[in-house]
């Protein structure tokens, strides 16, 4: 009796196994990693961008300084008092934003978010051991009181620097100066021109004199220790130099023209 013989299967590339794929679970920890902060980048970025432009055109309702002060406050035991209300560039003394512009960032107009020589003359000062001594621009101070957080860390400053290109990019002087008179502190738990101009002269923002508007410019070194009126001989010097440097800042022109 024969042997039946069972003709061979020819194997064509059809039916050749395929290679597994490479699962999503098999990336090794560095890969995972990897992909974890090019994730985490994106989304700041994203975020960040997004949130300059929204705050283009909406106004700010408050900042991270106004949240902490508030907590100092309660855990301190003392009054959480809060004072802000937005209040339209033209309908802010120009008289304050020439006297901010005198007191604190003489080149605000002309800078493009830094003012290189003003930082370097704050390092030597705070090199050699005096007062220390910041260098920032209404620029660097408006990002930060409004995305940022309080401290001197070359992490914070690196943040600083990043939103002050955005804002110089996307928001312009013009906005950029309502931001920083709406968003600053000029007072103890006083925040803005309009709540300032009402908490130490009793009257509104548009409205101020040469001298008041000095007054309010001449406290922000320190608004919870300084007094805009009853001031100390300190303070009444820091008005008087601000009057006259006022004098110099002239006509503002926001678009540069």
């Amino acid at each position: 009796m024969g042997v039946k013989k069972t003709p061979l299967k020819k194997t064509t590339s059809a039916t050749k196994p395929k290679p597994a794929a490479k699962k999503k679970g098999n990336r090794s920890f560095g890969e995972k990693v990897k992909w974890f902060f090019i994730k985490l980048m994106l989304w700041f970025f994203g975020l960040s961008i997004g949130s300059v432009i929204f705050f283009k055109y909406i106004p700010v309702p408050f900042t991270p300084l106004m949240l902490i002060r508030a907590i100092e406050n309660k855990l301190g035991g003392k009054e959480v008092y809060f004072d802000h209300d937005w209040e339209p560039i033209d309908k802010i003394s120009m008289n304050l934003q020439k006297a901010v512009i005198a007191s604190e960032d003489g080149t605000f107009l002309s800078h493009n978010g830094f003012d290189f020589k003003a930082l370097q003359k704050a390092y030597k000062s705070n090199e050699r051991g005096r007062r220390i001594r910041g260098g920032s621009t209404i620029s660097q101070q408006t990002a930060k009181n409004v995305f940022l957080w309080q401290g001197k860390s070359y992490f914070r400053k690196g943040l600083e620097a990043y939103f002050t290109v955005l804002i110089e990019i996307i928001w312009g002087k013009e906005r950029i100066m309502e931001v920083y008179l709406n968003s600053i502190e000029m007072g103890d738990g006083v925040y803005g021109a309009y709540a300032a101009t009402e908490h130490w002269y009793r009257r509104d923002a548009s409205s101020l004199t040469p001298m008041q508007a000095a007054g309010i410019a001449a406290i922000l070194p320190n608004p919870r220790k300084f007094k805009a009126t009853g001031s100390s001989s300190y303070i009444n010097r820091r008005k008087e130099r601000i009057v006259r440097e006022m004098r110099a800042v002239g006509k503002i022109n926001y678009d540069g023209k």
